[in-house]
């Protein structure tokens, strides 16, 4: 069994969907028994949880904060850890890539996900393996 927590601080509407692809995903990888949340918020709260714990000025889309640091879940149930993503500069990106908000609160959100279970992308090799897996399970949900 799997929970998610969405904290929707900014109110934004329609946010339901996020819950299947959650779901879909986790199921997908054969990972079971985890929590984690999901926080919508605004720039101000990412601006300042960037600079605190990542010592960058500036806002961003989408923040994860992991508690296993990818190590191999075996407890009964694991915590995962807190995404939090920008409503604002998710509103932006959609309007500047042209995907729509759907599909980028969606990556955003499978983004912070897989960060959480240990995917990186922080060589070309395994930003290759994460990028892959996004948009195959955004294409298979049809998001």
């Amino acid at each position: 069994m799997n929970e998610t927590d969405i904290i929707n601080k900014h109110n934004y509407p329609n946010t339901e969907y996020l819950n299947d692809l959650l779901n879909y995903t986790l199921n997908k990888l054969k990972i079971d028994n985890v929590c984690f949340s999901v926080i919508l918020t605004d720039d101000v709260e990412v601006h300042k949880l960037n600079k605190e714990y990542r010592n960058f000025d500036k806002t961003t889309d989408v923040l994860s904060f992991a508690l296993n640091d990818g190590k191999t879940l075996t407890s009964p149930i694991n915590m995962l850890g807190d995404i939090f993503i920008s409503i604002p500069q998710m509103q932006k990106q959609a309007k500047d890539y042209g995907t729509g908000e759907k599909r980028e609160l969606a990556f955003l959100v499978l983004h912070g996900l897989l960060h959480l279970l240990g995917y990186d992308h922080d060589t070309n090799e395994k930003e290759e393996v994460m990028f892959n897996l996004q948009k195959e399970i955004l294409n298979e949900k049809e998001i």
